[in-house]
């Protein structure tokens, strides 16, 4: 989560140039004291981001931090290789050459070899890998697409729609499209997409609601206070701000921290297994009870 949230904060810098630190706070529903340490992690890697007070302040970047250079300083040539290299994952075709002849211009010819990123799930079907690169390429010369979508519910139904933006939330790939059959603006989560065609048909595009990511979804927040064995310390590292999580006496650990109360809270739960115990609030302790009683039932 973390890691998601330095990358957004970039993004809407860029977008905006000046944010306040309440705002993005409220936005990542976390203390504006990690949002100063955030800031604090993105400027030691090299961002060109500072704050400013009184009215009309807040965090901003440099505004000549653009590339609109004739010559690129040594930084600011690796950031651009480094962006570059990260279109990969959307496996944009023109990267690898892109990268040569950059490499070949900064007299980094290692650019093309600092990170390998694998998109596809374990679970990908060869019929579905190109379907990222259809939605990017549809999305970019405005070309309504016909695909299958499976809801939450499991119901299969045929959409046509106008593809706007591609995004990547929480670790979960997101399109957002005009759909024709709704007649208004949706979200369709990427997995859950099939068999994506692009027609013949183009479009214009419309004006696109704000997105305020899913930390706004329709599900109710809760804190939630988890007890936890060393076993799976890693795992709650890896998920939540290491302010979140403290050590018991008894060498044992506690989270504490504001979360969406959804399936995938209880899912992410139950993961853990024998190694962690809700300790608040009771109503989400007697689910999981309720969840692995139904699980040792079914075996």
């Amino acid at each position: 989560m973390k890691i998601i949230r330095l990358l957004e904060t970039v993004t809407l810098l860029l977008n905006r140039r000046t944010v306040t630190a309440k705002e993005l706070a409220d936005r990542f529903g976390v203390s504006t004291r990690t949002i100063y340490r955030d800031i604090e992690v993105l400027s030691s890697a090299g961002v060109p981001v500072y704050t400013s007070k009184g009215s009309g302040g807040g965090i901003s970047l440099l505004e000549d931090y653009t590339l609109n250079k004739t010559m690129l300083s040594k930084n600011e040539s690796e950031a651009l290789l480094m962006a570059i290299k990260a279109m990969e994952v959307t496996s944009y075709p023109e990267a690898d050459a892109i990268l040569d002849k950059l490499g070949s211009i900064f007299n980094n010819n290692e650019a093309n070899d600092w990170i390998e990123v694998n998109y596809e799930g374990w679970n990908s079907r060869a019929n579905e890998q190109d379907r990222l690169s259809k939605l990017r390429d549809a999305i970019i010369k405005k070309n309504i697409v016909s695909f299958d979508y499976i809801n939450a519910s499991g119901e299969r139904s045929e959409r046509l729609a106008e593809p706007e933006k591609l995004i990547f939330d929480g670790g979960i790939w997101y399109l957002i499209a005009y759909c024709l059959k709704r007649n208004t603006h949706r979200m369709f989560r990427l997995s859950r997409i099939k068999n994506v065609e692009i027609t013949g048909r183009t479009f214009t595009k419309r004006e696109m609601p704000e997105y305020k990511g899913q930390t706004d979804s329709r599900a109710p927040r809760v804190v939630l206070r988890l007890r936890c064995d060393e076993e799976v310390l890693s795992r709650l590292y890896d998920t939540f701000d290491d302010e979140c999580i403290s050590r018991n006496d008894d060498g044992s650990y506690e989270l504490l921290t504001t979360i969406p109360e959804d399936e995938w809270t209880y899912g992410y739960i139950l993961s853990l297994g024998p190694h962690a115990e809700v300790l608040e609030p009771e109503h989400i302790r007697e689910a999981i009870k309720a969840r692995a009683t139904k699980i040792v039932d079914t075996y």
